[in-house]
Order: structure tokens, then sequence, then C-alpha cells
């Protein structure tokens, strides 16, 4: 706990504060400041004015509507943070409790001035040496951000300056929503403030007068106002928070173990060239002198506390989300190193804004998330703050997610609304999940590939080890999972797994013996290459579209084989699809909302579970590695399982999917629309399977390996027509979503061949591991060209073979569209 503030109430002047205009000063040196004559201040110390002092790591005085920062000489030149918290705002144009910029500032006396001024910790490492000193102060100026006039003296020269513009609008810095608003200091004010041993909390009422944006657009996560244009008011907290006097020893990143991190950058020249240092960020947990067993006894617990604005009923699920990581901290030899708090009951000053208060917060947003920003310290990677913000509609994220994944195998899930006990469980999930990345860690998509889809359905293997290896997955609900296979409920849910508890282990474990960071090397070397005999210890967090390997997927299960998995996953999405309409009926008099949304979202699963199939085609496998470690970093997938993939593709991705059609539904929902729904993700997907980087990629395979080891772009392009065109053999009517599919592949075919300008790259060496490929078509553009001419051949011969009309008439327009994309001349 925080030690209790001192408040003090009297008339002014402030005892101990002695104007500028005095002709004494408290201390022998405090001539060596300019004095100045504010008779305003003198105004407002006078006996008729009230004051209210707080004493923390610097006095904070209040007199009338106007606050004073009282900064003692031993706190000039200290690293303090600024953390802005939105603390109440008009419903929907922004979210409580989101952070918004951070600042790093010291505080400078020059002459009558006290300056505030960025430390911006320039990540800069130099030598003693002097020339390297020099050098790395010649980009280490750092901005102003307020020059105050030092109004008063406070006892041994303590500078007494009013700070009253920073936070109702007169320093830009100190706006949350900076140049995109002005704030109107008529209209805003100081609302309360506090001071702590380690850090000061001011809460202010800004209002803002719009530049051209919305007012809570700017502020991270809002999701902007009804009237962008309206001036608007809300309510901000800037807890200003004193970096550790002893910092905390920092502890090497590896970027084969998933940390968020702080980088720092060393110009020494030591190794003949600029490089970077990166240290992990995680929170400060000492052994006491204490021990339950073989596990140490924290000196300070990881404590989050309790939002008391959370509804009383999910207060113990939220409760267990936070120490589910307990058995993690255990691995690292930590007996409760993370617990639960409710806020202290008899502490009026006690703020979640305060930047030393970690906090699970419940905010009322319709806004379906749920995030988990922390405070790190740029020296060392201390974790300082952190604040998992809980948006209430994420209960409806969550209820859509596992009605459409593992609905079918759970009661509690087949009418809606679900029970407290199932929510509750879901809450917990998701609370577990944001904490995970307010300890350190960033998301791991390698996990979900790491377990064969064997073990993902197998009962006795995920009650140990989960479905996936770690919370931090977006391996949702265990979709692979067949009603035979008899999984118990509660391991449907991910929970923290082997990755966790090895990641925290790898992170938080004290080293004796090991005086600076380089020490730790050898230990932490070893435990790294544990990653090699135990695949499911390995990270990656590369789920984007443009990533090549096809083991790291957001919103995957099974992803090791993802044609099998996603086999199963729409086995039970049409076991889900049986069940839509009665799940959604769950009261007489209703609108039908809940069927539209939750076919919306099924149609969604079933379009995600495609695109994971998608990413095996081009794709290859990667696991991180070092120096020392054998073998490639980078391989490719099998020929044979990429074709297996494309093939899947045809027949379940491209081939109309009736069974999503059903008529009862998608007349109680609109006149017409389907179309549309399904055409959309069949696009997405064949767009993925045709993008300029996977061809692009696929082409270099074939330059630099064997023939047995690729599937050649040429096969790629001939298998997909064949696949897509299949119609035109038999002479079979063709139907409306697959003739919106083959436009779609035309329109891709045109879009590559004849690029628009502005889209195309440009033709350039890269350079370095990891360097961006050439996405431009050039390279093959002659293959597609050749596939049109061959495609245009087929169509030819099909339209005599074809005795519908619509489908006469669409492959003579597909034919129109062929030859206007080879005409050179268009």
């Amino acid at each position: 706990m925080r030690p209790p503030t001192s408040e003090s109430r009297f008339p002014t002047p402030i005892s101990g504060i002695y104007p500028t205009s005095d002709i004494g000063h408290p201390t022998s040196d405090a001539s060596d400041y300019p004095t100045s004559d504010r008779s305003d201040l003198q105004a407002s110390l006078t006996p008729n004015a009230p004051a209210v002092t707080k004493s923390g790591v610097f006095k904070v005085h209040q007199v009338g509507s106007r606050l004073y920062f009282e900064i003692p000489r031993r706190e000039l030149g200290k690293d303090y943070v600024v953390v802005t918290t939105l603390a109440g705002t008009p419903d929907e144009i922004g979210i409580r409790g989101t952070q918004g910029g951070n600042n790093l500032v010291r505080f400078e006396r020059r002459e009558n001035r006290l300056l505030v001024r960025e430390a911006a910790y320039r990540d800069i490492i130099a030598d003693t040496a002097s020339s390297q000193q020099l050098a790395a102060q010649l980009i280490g100026v750092t901005r102003i951000l307020a020059a105050l006039n030092v109004d008063a003296y406070g006892p041994d020269s303590a500078a007494v300056v009013e700070v009253t513009r920073m936070f109702t609008g007169g320093v830009p810095e100190y706006t949350a929503l900076g140049r995109r608003a002005t704030v109107d200091a008529a209209r805003s004010y100081v609302e309360k403030f506090a001071a702590y041993a380690k850090n000061v909390n001011v809460t202010a009422v800004q209002s803002f007068t719009p530049q051209g944006g919305a007012p809570g657009a700017g502020f991270p996560g809002a999701p902007g106002a009804a009237n962008a244009n309206a001036p608007t008011t809300e309510k901000y907290t800037f807890s200003i928070a004193k970096l550790p006097e002893d910092p905390m020893k920092p502890r090497l990143l590896d970027e084969r173990v998933g940390y968020f991190g702080v980088t720092q950058r060393d110009f020494s020249g030591a190794t003949q060239r600029v490089e970077s240092k990166r240290y992990i960020g995680r929170w400060r947990l000492e052994c006491s002198d204490k021990k339950v067993g073989s596990l140490c006894v924290p000196k300070k617990p990881i404590t989050y506390y309790l939002d008391p604005a959370t509804p009383a009923w999910i207060k113990p699920w939220i409760r267990r989300g936070i120490e589910d990581w307990q058995g993690a901290f255990e691995a690292a030899g930590f007996h409760k190193g993370i617990v639960a708090a409710e806020p202290p009951a008899n502490d009026p000053d006690f703020s979640g804004e305060d930047a030393t208060v970690a906090m699970v917060r419940w905010l009322p947003s319709a806004t379906e998330n749920a995030v988990g920003p922390s405070l790190r310290d740029p020296r060392t990677g201390e974790i300082l703050d952190a604040d998992v913000q809980t948006y209430l509609n994420v209960m409806n994220l969550n209820r859509s997610w596992y009605f459409t994944q593992v609905g079918h195998l759970d009661k509690r899930a087949q009418k809606l609304p679900f029970p407290d006990t199932l929510m509750g469980r879901l809450v917990e999930y998701v609370t577990a999940h944001e904490v995970g990345h307010t300890l350190g860690f960033p998301h791991n998509f390698k996990a979900s590939s790491m377990y064969p889809v064997d073990s993902v359905r197998s009962r006795t293997w995920v009650k140990t080890m989960g479905h996936t290896p770690t919370l931090m997955d977006y391996a949702r609900f265990n979709y692979v999972a067949q009603p035979e296979d008899n999984i118990d409920l509660d391991d449907l849910i991910p929970k923290v797994g082997p990755y966790d508890m090895y990641a925290v282990m790898w992170g938080y474990t004290p080293i004796p013996n090991a005086k600076t960071p380089e020490d730790e090397k050898p230990t932490l070397e070893k435990w790294t290459r544990m990653q090699d005999s135990i695949p499911w210890y390995r990270f990656a967090s590369d789920a984007g579209a443009g990533g090549a390997d096809p083991g790291e997927q957001s919103e995957a299960v099974g992803d090791a084989d993802a044609v099998q998995a996603t086999t199963l996953g729409v086995k039970n999405l049409k076991r889900t699809m049986a069940m839509l309409e009665s799940a959604t009926a769950w009261k007489e008099g209703t609108t039908f909302d809940d069927l539209e949304e939750l076919y919306g979202r099924l149609v969604g699963q079933w379009a995600t579970d495609m695109g994971h199939v998608a990413r095996v085609i081009g794709g290859q496998y990667k696991q991180e590695k070092y120096v020392g470690q054998k073998g490639p970093v980078y391989r490719p997938v099998e020929p044979a399982r990429q074709k297996a993939a494309l093939q899947f593709l045809l027949d379940h991705a491209y081939a109309t999917p009736a069974w999503l059609l059903d008529q009862n539904i998608l007349r109680k929902l609109e006149p017409s629309g389907s179309l549309n729904r399904v055409g959309n993700a069949q696009a997405r997907s064949l767009a993925s399977v045709v993008s300029n980087e996977r061809l692009q990629r696929m082409l270099e395979f074939e330059a630099l390996a064997a023939r047995n080891e690729v599937y050649p772009v040429a096969d790629l392009l001939a298998d997909l027509r064949t696949g897509l065109w299949k119609e035109i053999q038999s002479g079979a009517p063709i139907d409306a979503f697959r003739r919106r599919l083959q436009r779609v592949y035309l329109e891709a075919m045109a879009s590559k061949i004849n690029p628009p300008a502005q889209a195309a790259a440009p033709q350039g060496p890269g350079g370095g591991r990891g360097a961006a490929a050439p996405v431009g078509t050039a390279d093959f553009r002659p293959i597609l060209k050749a596939e049109m001419r061959a495609l245009d051949a087929d169509l030819a011969g099909a339209i005599a073979r074809t005795s519908d009309r619509m489908s006469k008439a669409h492959l003579e327009d597909a034919r129109d569209q062929i030859r206007k994309m080879l005409d050179t001349e268009q």
C-alpha cells in the first residue's frame, strides 16, 4: 500500500512558503535565483483564500482554483513519467480508463523559472570516453514542454510554481487530444489532486473545441462522437510518477521467447556499428527471506486491483483470471507472485488512474474488445503500471465465438442468453489473456500449430496441456473437438499453458551471481535451447496476411494441419447451423437480431477457417534461431501439402456452400444478401491465394530449391483455373454464386496483368534478413497471360455446349473480359 497522504488545511500564506517578493529567503543559496513580483499570486496568498497542501514525492498546494507544485532541489533532474488516463467521458466519445500519451519529463531550474523538459529517454548508451559522451550529447537535446515562473520558495529553496495551465489547456502536451482540439481554459478546471511517496495525481476536466476532427477520435480506443465537430468535455487524470531511484537489473530480450521490451542504442562503436540493446518488459519481482516449501515469498507481489465499477457477480471470475497466472510464477520460484485485491475501502485518494496502481477495469462501452496496456521504465524494461481494460460488450464477442465454435458441445450455449456461470468463465479467460499482456507477453501465434490435431482431440491431453500451449494465442475455443471426443467443457476454453509457464520461468526466475545482463546470457541461452526438443516452447507473433508460416495464424486451432483441422471445424459449423434458429428463439415477441448476428458470425467463422488453409499454399515453416543452432530458420512446405490445400479450397471454399444457405433462416433476415455474404468471403480467400506476395515467394522457391521441393506457380495457376471453371468441361449450368466467384477471379487476373500505376511496387534490390520482397507483378505476368489464353480457348468450346442462357451469357462476358485485359492498347 502507498503511504497515506499528508494533508493540511490552513488560511494562507502557506506555512513555510516564501513569496519571491520577500526580501529574505529560507536558505543561503536562494539568492541564486532572481525574484519575481507576482501581484496576482500575492492576492491569492491572503488570509482569506483557503489553501490545501498534500505532501508526497513533492508537495502540491491548491489555493482557490489554482494548483502549485513545490519542487525541492533533490527532485531537479530526476526522471518522471506522466501517464494520461481518460477518467470520464460523454457516452461513447471515449472509453474511461484508456491510456493516452505518456511523457517522460524532468524538472530543471533556470534562473527564476522552472522548466518542465522532455526527458524522452533517447535510448542512448555510450562508453565513458569523453568523445563518445560528447557525441551522444549532440542528439540528446530535448524539448521544453513548459516554462513556469517561480512564484515562491519553500524550505531549501524548493521552487513553488503554478501548474494550473498545464492541466487546463495551456500546454499542448498535457491535453489528451493534443493539436486535434483546443482546450478552453474558461470551461476547464482542476477537479482534485493527490500526493503519494512516488507520484502525484491531478484530475482535470477539460473542455475541447475541435480542430478538424472528432474530439474523441484522437484518443486511443475512442469510437468517435455522434457529432464530430461538436465541442465536448472530458475528464483526465495525469499521474506524475517518479522512475525508481534504484533501477531494476534488466534482462536481455531474445527474439525466440516472447516479451515486449524497450530498446536502447549503443554508440560506443565497440562492434564498429551502432548496436541496439533490448530488454524485456517485466515487473520487479524479488524474493524475500520467507519461503513456502521450495518457493520464495516475494517482497512485493504483482498486485492487480478490481475496478469498483465491476458488477459484483463477475468480480470472482475476474479475480480468477488474474490469479490463474500464479501457477506460472511458481515455475519461476515465487509463491503467489501475482494476486488480485479490492481497492482500499478507506482511502479517498485511491485512484485506478494512478501510475503506480495496476487495475482491471470494467468499462461501459459497446466496443467488443479488451486490451492490456502497460507502462515500462525505458532504462530497464521494468513494468511500472498496467491497466487491463475490459469493455462490457466483450461478453457479446465471446458469446458469439463460443456459440459458433463449440456451442454444439455445450448445452448451456444452446439457448440464449448464456448462464452467468458460463459467461463468467469466458470473462475469466479474457481477463487472464489481457493480464498476460501486462505481464510482458505479446501474442504467440506459433503455439496453435505445435500440437498434432489428434492431440487437440484427446481428452487426457487437453486436460493437462490445453488445446494450445499458451493463453497468449488467438486459439479461442477448441473447434476441432468432436462430440465423440468427450472433452470436458472447461477444457474447451484456453488456459495458462506450458508455454506460459516456460515464458514466465525464462523472464522472471532470478539468476544468482549474475551481476549484469550479459552475465545472464549463458543461463538464458540454455533455457532457450529447450525449444529445440520441446516444440510447444517456441514463439512467433507473425499472424499477418503476408506471413509465410502457415503455423503462425490468428484465430486458429490445430493449424499443424490446417486442412484436417478445418475439415473437423466445418463439420462442427454444420452442427451449429442446425441449431442456430432454436438457440436464438429464446423469447417470444423478440426480434430476429440474435439470429442475424450469430448467422453472420457463423459465416465469418467459415471464412476464417478457409483462410487458415490458404496460408499453406506457398508457405514456409519457421523456427526462430540464433547463431550456433543447427538447421535453417525457414524451409518450404511440402508440395503435396500445398496441392492438398488448394484442392480443399476448391471443394469447400469455392464450391457453393449450400448448407449455409438455409432459406428458413435467410428469409427471416433479409430479402436478399446471401450472394454478397458468401461471395465476399470467397473473394477474400481467392485474393489471398493469388496475392502478389505469395506468387513472388513461390517464384523465388522455384529459383532456389530443387524441383521436388516446390509447387510451381504455373501448376498452382493451372490447378486453380481448372477447379474454378470445372463447369465448362461438362456444360453444366453455372449458379449465381459460382458466376460471382469466376468474375472475381477474372478481376484479380486483370489487376495483375494491367496493374494501376500507383499499385506497381518499385523493382529494386532488397537487403538484409526479412527485407520486403518486391510485390510488383512483372515476374509472373507472363504466366498469368498464358493462363488467360488457355481459359479463353476453353471458354470458346464451352459456349457451344452450354444450353443454360445465363451461363452462356456469363461465359461470353468472360471472353470479353479476357480480350480486354490482354489487349495492350487498353
